[in-house]
């Protein structure tokens, strides 16, 4: 606050020097230098660059001033955050959990069993997967919203991957499983490791552009490779192209689909989507889509047990063994071959999973408006990850589809993951023989039905208005998963992603400054066409760090602004520039919005006329390193040789140290160094300060 109030002061007596100029040009204007910061100790210095980085919300603040006995009492809570919201637990939460568990129950059992045989793992360990999980998160994750189970995306993307290193899942059934398991683990160290290392924010590299393309691909993949269940096909590619997909669909359309299988899967596609229309126009019938896939698989095997149309050709699950997880702890790979293939798919299956399970734990808690801790978050999902491959599950993480139907069916803790686990349990104990004739049609028209929602056309249309370079990542992630492979199309949407952070680090934004009429903003150009450029001065702004990376840029384009500039002074007769005013802030700009609500509220008088932009400030220039003082160095050796003056405005204290500390400072002049880039032109300009008017 004093801060503030201190800028303002700063800002009012730079106006009244201003004004003062007008009436009595005679006195010079009162400017304000630039202040040194003081020198700070080095270890203090990397201990605080250290402690922003990595803990920035300071997550052992809750642990300051307590006695031991309270620290380790905290200590658990942040390990189980179940015993800090368990105490205030009640029935009433409990009746909402109830029921938000046993309806995501009923929408998980036949999402599992479909997801697993699209990771090509038997259907049991699909229900294993949504069985210890759930209960590890329960107690570990900070979301109360998240519903924990196998998704269709990273199912596809783990089976698509260890296909690529075991081909045939059928014959070399243990060999595959093993490999899955020990990706699985893989994956948890991977997620845990980075939320115990608060190393979250790499996941923040795969942007939301890229996201959105590469799960419209996979969505799309996933659908074509439910074709050959949908339509009773036997022989099928292995592939997961679309040309290759659609080649194998009608190579076999003499004699390879099955009308009765074709009739079961269209028929339960249109209940289901239908179902999912319903719950869309009526919100509170939220329950029909989310019972819609137990109730077509409970008509399908019905109708294929009475009519026994497993013997004219219609594919159906057959075992699913009964029982809970048996133990896979020696069938994980810690040597040979294996233990490389399954740390690589387990590091791409894990950081997916993770980024899903983070961005929906947000969303909902967002809506719900408490925060999410996304180290702890991380840590949870890698921790049950890695007891789940101990426990013979593949890959889990947050689904959406489950998580919203959570959300609407009123769940208030993570109860409700354990009620669910619970009927997964009863599931596997007494109820798996039932799925023995479930049509594989319909596990096949329940993914389809849950995919078509990853294909999101509205994303995509806003990202095209917002931002063609983002609209390219997500089409470039988009196509690579539907021509080629799903990791395809992870490369190319990381890949774009990072370019684009290169092209904006290497090449920043400048632009040429003008002097808003009535004011002493100075804006871009280009934005505000009333702006006016000063005579003899040229204003350039850089919107970015000076580093090595884009140091000789900035240089370069600051000259090229400077030839442009000089012939057109040249072509209209102006003055020639003489000084070069580099503004590395925009502080000013909120100084300016300040005085104009203080002098609203003072003198009462209409600031309608006036032009100001009270969003558009913070440091542009927040740091410089060696290059770039290098760069500046030689941007002012060329401005020597042309007679001109560099001019800083307002650089921000890291770079003021910097300037000083490699004598540049000194070079340019204590007197060339302004606190805004009014005061500068007021002493590079003099005139123009004359002829401000502030009247309104």
């Amino acid at each position: 606050m004093s801060s503030a109030v201190h800028s303002t002061e700063e800002y009012g007596m730079d106006i009244r020097s201003l004004s003062s100029s007008r009436s009595h040009p005679q006195d010079p204007p009162y400017v304000h230098k630039v202040g040194l910061p003081p020198k700070q100790n080095l270890f203090k210095e990397f201990k605080a660059t250290v402690k922003e980085t990595f803990f920035a919300d300071d997550p052992l603040r809750s642990f300051k001033d307590q006695p031991r006995s309270k620290k380790f009492i905290l200590g658990l809570q942040a390990i189980f955050p179940i015993l800090e919201w368990g105490r205030n637990y009640s029935f009433a939460k409990f009746r909402g959990d109830l029921i938000a568990g046993l309806t995501i129950a009923s929408l998980c059992i036949p999402q599992d069993i479909a997801y697993a045989k699209l990771a090509k793992l038997d259907p049991q360990y699909g229900l294993y997967s949504s069985f210890v999980p759930p209960l590890i998160y329960a107690f570990m994750g900070s979301s109360r919203d998240i519903a924990i189970g196998p998704v269709a995306v990273v199912s596809l993307l783990l089976g698509t991957l260890l296909q690529n290193e075991i081909a045939d899942p059928v014959a070399n059934a243990a060999e595959y499983r093993r490999l899955a398991f020990t990706a699985t683990f893989f994956a948890g160290i991977t997620q845990f490791s980075l939320g115990f290392l608060r190393l979250g924010f790499l996941i923040d590299f795969l942007s939301h552009a890229a996201i959105v393309g590469f799960m419209g691909g996979a969505a799309i993949t996933i659908a074509l490779q439910q074709l050959k269940g949908f339509l009773g096909i036997k022989h099928f590619t292995q592939k997961t192209d679309i040309i290759s997909v659609m080649h194998s669909v009608f190579a076999s359309a003499h004699h390879g689909w099955n009308w009765q299988t074709i009739v079961i899967g269209a028929s339960l596609l249109s209940f289901l989507l239908f179902a999912k229309y319903i719950g869309k126009k009526n919100s509170k019938l939220f329950w029909v889509p989310a019972i819609g896939p137990l109730i077509s698989v409970i008509l399908s095997t019905f109708f294929v047990y009475i009519t026994r149309a497993d013997k004219d050709g219609v594919q159906i699950v057959n075992h699913i063994e009964k029982g809970i997880n048996p133990s896979s702890v020696n069938q994980l790979y810690f040597s040979g071959d294996h233990l490389l293939k399954g740390a690589r798919i387990g590091i791409v299956a894990g950081m997916i999973a993770l980024t899903e399970a983070i961005a929906i734990g947000r969303t909902f808690a967002a809506m719900k408006d408490y925060q999410l801790d996304g180290n702890k978050e991380m840590v949870a999902l890698g921790t049950m990850n890695i007891v789940g491959s101990m426990a013979s599950c593949f890959v889990a993480t947050g689904s959406f589809s489950r998580s919203a139907v959570n959300y609407m069916s009123g769940c208030q803790t993570a109860v409700s993951n354990i009620v669910m686990s619970i009927v997964v349990f009863l599931t596997l104990q007494f109820i798996t023989p039932l799925f023995k004739y479930t049509p594989n049609a319909v596990l096949s028209a329940i993914i389809i039905s849950a995919v078509i929602g990853l294909v999101d056309f509205d994303a995509a249309y806003l990202i095209w208005k917002i931002d063609k370079f983002d609209f390219v990542a997500c089409v470039g992630a988009f196509f690579g998963v539907v021509f080629d492979s799903v990791e395809t199309g992870l490369l190319i949407a990381v890949s774009i992603s990072f370019f684009k952070l290169l092209l904006q680090v290497t090449r920043p934004r400048t632009a040429i400054l003008g002097n808003l009429p009535r004011t002493t903003v100075y804006r871009n150009i280009l934005q505000y066409p009333d702006a006016t450029k000063v005579p003899g001065v040229l204003i350039v702004r850089v919107d970015s760090a000076i580093y090595f990376s884009n140091s000789n840029y900035i240089k370069e384009r600051i000259l090229r602004w400077l030839i442009d500039e000089e012939e057109l002074v040249k072509k209209s007769g102006q003055p020639k520039i003489q000084f070069l005013i580099v503004e590395m802030s925009r502080n000013q700009a909120i100084l300016y919005w300040i005085f104009i609500v203080f002098y609203k509220l003072t003198c009462h008088h209409s600031v309608s006329k006036l032009i100001y932009d009270p969003f558009a400030f913070g440091a542009a220039v927040t740091d410089i390193d060696t290059s770039g003082i290098h760069a500046m160095e030689e941007l002012y050796r060329s401005l020597q040789k042309r007679e001109i003056q560099l001019v800083l405005a307002n650089p921000g204290p890291v770079v003021i140290d910097k300037l000083h500390a490699s004598d540049l400072a000194q070079k340019i002049g204590e007197d060339k160094i302004f606190l805004t880039v009014a005061n500068a032109v007021a002493a590079c300009s003099p005139k123009l300060v004359e002829e401000c008017d502030f009247s309104v």
